[in-house]
């Protein structure tokens, strides 16, 4: 606490926004002033936050939710604590983890799920690296849930029609957008990097350097909050929605994976520059493990969307080198920079969460020494559909995998998926526009 008192001190901070990442990925928590957050003994909120749905609803199973909504004890971690640079008031925002009354870390929340899975890592004397690649869409602001999104007006006073895929002039259009972003992320020591124009209208893709999976976690989970307050501040909507509108393709969350050993040595490469045997593993266990693990990596009924209709999504769990079709993408590096990128995750995934289930899976890969398919070569997405379609469909797989539940932890994988059939439930008692232009006087 003692780093957070001096920084607070130092930077002349009047309020402090204590952060939890729900499970959607989104804020939780609350904004006291600075003087009562450093002599506050023991912030708490209730267990309960981690099990409500995106409508605000409970699941069905009451044995989930604890009726006496029992509290837990929130403990900064001094490595997150940064500024708030859109407030006009000195404002400090940093990220918490929950314990229980036994000093232990809450078995539900996205954070400690994640840092579960990096402790069996460590155990084994590996250490992971990732870089993610987030997309999102600016879109016009839209007051009513039953009118399409369309793209923002840009400079030239005209939305964009045509895709644009890597245009320089493109991005331009809203370069006061973007200006403010990168302002915020680096008062915030964001490790953005490369922004680029994707191929639907108003698409973008930003990529973060590399990093330890909990910091690239943090990092995801402050830049959306970032990009939804800059683009709201432009009278514009960032959308991290898997597939916000029907012609145009998906976003995604792709994440470069790669391991080293104690002495930083890349774990996935021998001295001669192939392949090793344990990345072959890593790769088989993402291939194994992918589909009960989707239900993370697509978590909305939306992100299957994106999947089964959105351009250059994987489609199945096939791997390849220097592929774009295929799920589990082996870029052309050098030996040191050898690693894979997961193409399954939406840019609507938790990022704490689709990182803890990519590593889980490489790890029992690994683990168990499993042997992957013949790497692909041509067009993946000619091969059959081998993927979940629906949301209720990953839940039952991931439901019944005894492996997923051991290393993310039973009482986690029973939460969330109670709080997601509870989501898909809701979301299927409504009746689409569809339905009525179709259905209602032609049966």
């Amino acid at each position: 606490m003692d780093h957070i008192r001096k920084w607070i001190t130092d930077h002349k901070i009047t309020e402090v926004e204590c952060l939890i990442p729900d499970m959607t990925g989104n804020a939780r928590g609350k904004i006291i002033p600075a003087r009562k957050y450093l002599h506050e003994q023991g912030l708490r909120l209730p267990e309960s936050i981690f099990f409500q749905t995106v409508t605000g609803e409970w699941p069905d199973d009451d044995s989930m939710v604890d009726p006496t909504e029992r509290d837990m004890q929130l403990e900064p971690d001094p490595a997150t604590i940064r500024l708030v640079p859109w407030t006009k008031e000195p404002t400090a925002q940093v990220i918490h983890d929950c314990y229980n009354h036994h000093n232990q870390l809450v078995d539900i929340a996205p954070r400690s799920v994640l840092k579960r899975v990096l402790k069996l890592y460590a155990e084994q004397g590996w250490f992971a690296h990732v870089a993610p690649e987030v997309e999102f869409f600016l879109v016009q602001r839209n007051l009513d849930w039953d009118y399409p999104l369309e793209p923002p007006v840009g400079r030239n006073g005209r939305p964009e029609t045509a895709r644009q895929s890597f245009s320089i002039d493109a991005v331009n259009e809203f370069d006061p957008i973007f200006e403010d972003m990168y302002d915020y992320c680096e008062a915030q020591q964001l490790d953005v990097e490369t922004l680029i124009h994707e191929s639907g209208a108003s698409q973008m893709e930003i990529n973060f350097l590399h990093g330890d999976p909990l910091s690239r976690a943090d990092q995801v989970f402050l830049f959306k909050r970032t990009m939804r307050e800059t683009a709201h501040r432009h009278d514009v909507y960032a959308t991290f929605m898997a597939k916000p509108m029907e012609q145009e393709p998906g976003s995604a969350m792709h994440i470069h994976q790669s391991l080293t050993d104690e002495h930083g040595r890349n774990l996935f490469s021998l001295e001669d520059g192939t392949n090793s045997p344990l990345f072959l593993n890593y790769i088989a266990g993402m291939q194994k493990y992918t589909p009960a693990g989707l239900a993370f990596f697509a978590p909305n009924v939306n992100s299957y969307r994106r999947l089964m209709l959105g351009d250059a999504a994987p489609t199945n769990v096939e791997w390849g080198v220097d592929n774009r079709t295929v799920g589990l993408r082996v870029p052309y590096s050098e030996p040191a920079a050898r690693r894979v990128e997961n193409r399954y995750a939406g840019s609507d995934a938790n990022p704490y969460l689709a990182m803890a289930v990519s590593l889980a899976c490489g790890y029992l890969g690994m683990t168990q020494k499993l042997t992957p398919t013949p790497m692909y070569v041509g067009d993946a997405t000619q091969a059959p559909y081998s993927l979940p379609r629906t949301v209720e469909d990953s839940l039952e797989l991931l439901e019944q995998s005894d492996d997923m539940r051991n290393i993310l932890g039973d009482r986690f994988v029973s939460a969330y998926v109670a709080l997601k059939r509870k989501e898909y439930q809701t979301f299927f008692q409504v009746i689409s526009s569809w339905e009525r232009e179709f259905l209602l006087l032609n049966v």
